[in-house]
């Protein structure tokens, strides 16, 4: 009975960390879990389960581990020695947990990850000016017309047009070509 009762224990709190951490529940706390989950043991231990847990689901959740890599990760960690590794017992609680919250702390983290307005569209146009009826032409450049939508999370799009002469056509390429430039030198240095 006592092994149930661990097991429910332990995983109440790698539920607990995940609303914490992942979903952004505010109403649970490290003390409700200790007071609801782990009460006969000390704020020590406590605190020491509770980072260890953390720690082993935040380098599940980096590394988006599919199973093959959660198995090896977790025979890994059971074969540690001296408190810094995990239990038999510890191990599948966590792998259940990692099996049924996946796909739910992976698409918080990527929302968590997002600007806000998000690009949701862009469509563009280039006007040219035609001759009137008596075939006079302006000799104006063409336009570049740009409608961009954007939106936050469960609300409606917004839109936002712009017009752009040659001149700043060319200068927002100039920025994109920078900002590129900028990317591939972050990417190249790691």
């Amino acid at each position: 009975m006592a092994d149930v009762d661990a097991t429910k224990s332990l995983s109440g709190l790698l539920n607990g960390i995940a609303q914490m951490v992942y979903y952004n529940n505010r109403e649970i706390t490290e003390e409700l879990l200790k007071n609801e989950l782990y009460p006969e043991v000390s704020q020590e231990e406590f605190k020491a389960l509770h980072d260890k847990m953390k720690g082993l689901i935040k380098s599940m959740a980096t590394a988006d581990m599919d199973h093959g890599q959660l198995e090896a990760f977790l025979t890994a960690q059971t074969k540690k020695h001296g408190g810094s590794g995990v239990s038999a017992e510890q191990a599948a609680a966590l792998s259940r947990f990692w099996k049924s919250q996946r796909v739910r702390v992976r698409d918080s983290l990527l929302a968590q990850s997002r600007w806000e307005p998000a690009l949701r569209g862009l469509s563009w146009r280039v006007d040219l000016q035609a001759a009137d009826s008596r075939g006079n032409t302006d000799h104006s450049s063409p336009v570049a017309l740009m409608e961009l939508e954007l939106g936050r999370a469960g609300q409606d799009s917004e839109f936002v047009c712009l017009e752009f002469d040659e001149a700043k056509v060319n200068q927002v390429l100039k920025k994109m070509a920078d900002i590129q430039e900028s990317i591939d030198r972050v990417v190249h240095r790691t």
